[in-house]
């Protein structure tokens, strides 16, 4: 596990931006795996800022871990209108090759093998992840156990909680979500986990150091061979204590 620890999230997402350039680059057909929330907005405005300078995403594939259920497409809290606002319409990228879980797919269970079909068609070479404040990756929450597959999960209080900002009050926020489980994510040949803000430090201690525990999902990044961590200060300063 490597840790890289910056002043700021507009330096840590430079960096990243350029570990995601050197896929894209270096890799014939890429594959992304991409995140959604506050945290990876400063690294989808590196990724636009490279392509004005010349950076394709022309060869790229990109899957996104989840969705809100009962959220169309168009849904302005919606993780399509997200990836659409912040990334898609600003770069090169196909619209044929951008695939995430369609929250308002009349048959949900059908809807997660049709995901899981398409991860495994596109292998992960590069996955971006954010952590929630229960150490959460995709909508995976702390539970006795944790899936491997596409499932639909009901989302926890604190993660309600903390997602109700984007919806203006908590009881907009839904309830449920359709997530990539944990398998595809330890497939992927390379995981980039951003955090920012001291309120992350805990869950980034606890995904870092310790056992790998169900109630810590972020702790099972411990087991793959090549994760890179990305914080600022405020996000590792417990580490750095």
């Amino acid at each position: 596990m490597n840790i890289r620890v910056f002043e700021n999230p507009q330096m840590a997402a430079v960096y990243a931006a350029a570990l995601v350039e050197q896929v894209i680059q270096s890799v014939r057909n890429p594959v992304l795996g991409l995140a959604t929330g506050s945290t990876p907005i400063p690294l989808y405005e590196s990724l636009v800022s490279f392509h004005r300078q010349g950076l394709s995403f022309a060869h790229v594939t990109t899957l996104n871990l989840d969705e809100y259920v009962g959220l169309s497409a168009d849904h302005p809290q919606s993780y399509h209108h997200f990836m659409n606002e912040h990334l898609f319409r600003h770069v090169d990228l196909p619209a044929e090759k951008r695939f995430l879980p369609n929250g308002a797919a009349p048959d949900l269970a059908l809807e997660c093998e049709r995901y899981d079909q398409i991860i495994r068609e596109h292998p992960i070479d590069l996955q971006i992840l954010g952590i929630g404040l229960n150490g959460h990756i995709g909508f995976n929450e702390p539970d006795v156990a944790l899936k491997a597959n596409t499932h639909v999960v009901t989302l926890a209080r604190d993660t309600i909680e903390a997602n109700a900002r984007f919806f203006g009050e908590q009881e907009r926020v839904p309830t449920e979500a359709i997530t990539m489980g944990l398998q595809p994510i330890l497939m992927a040949k390379k995981v980039l986990l951003l955090a920012f803000g001291r309120e992350k430090a805990n869950a980034v201690l606890s995904a870092v150091r310790g056992d790998v525990r169900t109630y810590s999902p972020a702790s099972i990044l411990q087991v793959h061979p090549n994760v890179t961590f990305i914080l600022d200060r405020e996000a590792a300063h417990i580490l750095e204590a």
